[in-house]
């Protein structure tokens, strides 16, 4: 037990390093972004340049690279690949953003990390939380023997952390007005930060682009002499619609799909993947159409992936979301407005350098609201979000977690009902965390 306890205990000081002795934007917020390369690069070259011992797959965008990079992940795994899968942030446990084959990294292995790493002579530098977190995944992967890795960016593209690979292939979902204090005021603008991830010669897959951002990655894709495909052009999806909890989704060259992420948001991805595995087939990449069928069928339990569109219960029906940005509550929008249902109560947390006031703006004035906020020192507190709802004709209650407010809605709801979770990634981890979700890859 003594050594239960101390185990305990110095994964909790482990903890508190990463999070609270590093520079963390997803704690801090701006103070703790750190753009540029050259911390990344001097600490690849401290660990020996680890991610050059696997082949990798990198992936930007607004909206949608983490279920792109969880299906991509779980259809490589059934196709027989040994898959580092490289996400964040994380929604309950720390590991979730570093797993292979499913399975996330060890408390050992962290702890050991840190700590043989505060022994380094590292001069005056000071990385990041994600700085550091990235070289800690480069490393595990390549200590446990990974074929491939799928690296999401943390935040933007060309100055992200992750941006010391050279992929096999690069893809970028879609682009989406987000962290223009970091990235840009305009689209175009973003699209280039997100551009910087293509590669000389390497190949790329964009989800989704019109006009002037597409203009960004044909002009990118040309400098680098890199192929580029935008999927939508010749879209693998056909059609798609639910059937028995799953969305089933009719292919030009995959058959008839069954995915068990059933947002209607997800279609994009789907087709983002299946263009980018002809790609990889093409790139030697085994390729076997059942196993792409069960990795679709399989995407929570071979990769623990939680908070898309996800039920959490019925009669009401209880679903929590992570849209936390204004291209994708717009998707969650259009989902709801098509759900059915007797009364919508939707609970809400928001980030505060998000752009609340445009979210507040798509919501539907005939729901019952219960605003909240996460235990973090960037989110909007729970009365200033009721101010701001106010003025776009909203009104509702305050709780000060988000335990309370669900409980309240709950209180509330008709067994007829549908009752919302979301606005933010935090707010998500709270709800699933006071739920006792568990993420059951490990």
């Amino acid at each position: 037990m003594a050594r239960k306890e101390e185990l305990a205990r110095l994964w909790e000081r482990t903890l508190d390093y990463l999070f609270n002795q590093r520079p963390a934007f997803e704690r801090q917020g701006a103070s703790g972004y750190k753009p540029g390369l050259g911390t990344s690069l001097y600490l690849d070259k401290l660990y020996h340049e680890p991610h050059r011992h696997f082949r990798t797959i990198h992936i930007a965008g607004t909206n949608g690279k983490g279920s792109t990079a969880h299906m991509l992940a779980s259809c490589l795994q059934r196709c027989g690949y040994r898959v580092g899968l490289f996400t964040s942030p994380h929604l309950i446990d720390f590991r979730e953003r570093i797993k292979v084959n499913g399975k996330k990294i060890s408390r050992t292995f962290v702890m050991q990390w840190v700590s043989e790493y505060k022994k380094k002579d590292i001069g005056n530098m000071e990385p990041s939380f994600f700085e550091l977190v990235s070289t800690m995944a480069f490393d595990y992967f390549a200590s446990r023997n990974v074929n491939v890795a799928i690296i999401e960016t943390g935040l933007g593209g060309r100055l992200d952390s992750t941006n010391i690979i050279t992929p096999e292939l690069s893809i970028i979902t879609n682009i989406g007005l987000e962290h223009q204090q970091f990235l840009g005021d305009t689209i175009e603008q973003i699209a280039t930060e997100k551009a910087g991830i293509i590669k000389y010669h390497v190949p790329v897959v964009i989800g989704r682009a019109e006009g002037a951002v597409r203009q960004v990655f044909e002009n990118e894709a040309k400098e680098k002499s890199a192929e580029i495909r935008f999927a939508q052009d010749k879209p693998e999806v056909i059609s798609a619609h639910k059937v028995g909890g799953m969305l089933r989704i009719e292919t030009r060259n995959y058959d008839t799909i069954d995915c068990q992420l059933t947002g209607d948001y997800q279609v994009e991805n789907v087709n983002t993947v299946l263009v980018a595995l002809n790609l990889l087939k093409r790139l030697k990449y085994r390729i076997k159409l059942n196993a792409i069928k069960e990795g679709f069928a399989h995407i929570t339990e071979n990769t623990g992936l939680m908070g898309r569109w996800m039920k959490l219960g019925s009669n009401p029906l209880t679903i929590c979301d992570s849209a936390h940005n204004p291209p994708a509550m717009k998707e969650v929008m259009k989902q709801l407005a098509a759900e059915q249902y007797d009364k919508l109560h939707m609970v809400l947390g928001f980030m505060a350098d998000k752009d609340v006031t445009t979210m507040l703006d798509m919501m539907p004035k005939d729901a019952c609201y219960y605003f909240t906020q996460a235990q973090s020192s960037r989110s909007m507190k729970s009365n200033k979000l009721r101010s701001l709802a106010a003025k776009t004709g909203i009104q509702g209650n305050i709780y000060n977690n988000v335990m309370d407010a669900l409980n309240a809605a709950r209180g509330q709801a008709g067994e007829g009902d549908m009752i919302y979770v979301g606005g933010s990634m935090y707010v998500l981890a709270e709800l699933l965390e006071g739920l006792n979700y568990q993420d059951n890859t490990d």
